[in-house]
């Protein structure tokens, strides 16, 4: 019995594959609220050819395939050497932040994440919604701070090292010297502060479809999205995201923050070079 040869691409496959792509670049844009999207997402489901096709284009452009689903419309990430890809300065010059201010812009980036998703399960749990505040974001952090200066000032570690140096370790110390609030002349938080930093934070993820503003108590409060998790579980092999977790302040829903030992004390300890979530 003959096989029969697989239908040739054309070129409204082609563009019908772009097509999909682009609206997964459109992180907003949900599939139950657009009908073409949710055709093409169907068709990438039950059509193989068509799929490979889409991850071909994907690829093309540095992208990464996270997840195609009803849920999440087509998520990718964008890959080190994409044009798409979101670097710690740009995102910085966005921010007129300095150097030094640029590792606490990574720094606060890092915390939204693991607050939102502290445990495995949560990461793994496709019907978890993590929920998160600038305030408790901020107390997050600074309780970090303190467990890393109890730690250091046990084993008589310097404590005071330059502002400029590298590291996360070094930013976390940099976060701690920093004002949580302040204020302009019109009571407006300032964009220097912690609080303001982690602001600029979560509006970046929120207009990138990462995060849904949900209130004004604790200084905003936010939940996550589908598209978040997908982009969490990404960087949640990375050697920050791992230190700060063992570090072992453990969120609650609430967006608030708790302190309890960690499970390990030895894989508390910080790399020296540790990444933030960006690409450098």
């Amino acid at each position: 019995m003959a096989v029969k040869a697989a239908a040739p691409v054309t070129p409204a496959d082609a563009a019908d594959a772009a097509r999909l792509v682009a609206f997964g670049l459109q992180p907003k844009l949900q599939p139950s609220r657009d009908q073409e999207y949710a055709d093409l997402l169907r068709r990438y489901r039950e059509d193989p050819a068509f799929a490979r096709l889409a991850d071909a284009v994907a690829t093309g452009l540095g992208l990464v395939v996270l997840e195609v689903s009803p849920r999440a419309g087509m998520a990718v990430t964008a890959a080190e050497d994409s044009v798409f890809a979101v670097r710690m300065g740009d995102y910085a010059r966005r921010t007129s932040a300095d150097g030094t201010d640029r590792f606490l812009h990574g720094l606060a980036h890092l915390a939204v994440a693991a607050l939102a998703f502290p445990r495995p399960e949560d990461l793994a749990d496709d019907g978890y919604i993590g929920r998160v505040s600038v305030n408790g974001v901020d107390a997050f952090v600074r309780q970090a701070c303190r467990k890393l200066e109890e730690r250091a000032e046990e084993t008589g570690e310097n404590t005071d090292p330059a502002t400029d140096a590298p590291g996360l370790e070094a930013a976390w110390r940099i976060w701690a010297r920093r004002s949580s609030t302040g204020a302009t002349k019109d009571t407006r938080r300032l964009a220097s502060s912690t609080t303001g930093i982690i602001g600029k934070a979560v509006a970046f993820l929120t207009d990138s479809g990462f995060l849904q503003r949900t209130g004004d108590d604790g200084g905003g409060t936010y939940r996550t999205t589908a598209r978040y998790q997908l982009q969490v579980r990404d960087m949640a092999g990375t050697a920050a995201m791992g230190e700060l977790l063992d570090l072992g302040v453990v969120p609650v829903t609430d967006g608030t923050a708790s302190l309890v030992p960690p499970m390990d004390e030895e894989a508390a300890e910080l790399a020296a070079d540790a990444g933030l979530p960006f690409h450098s």
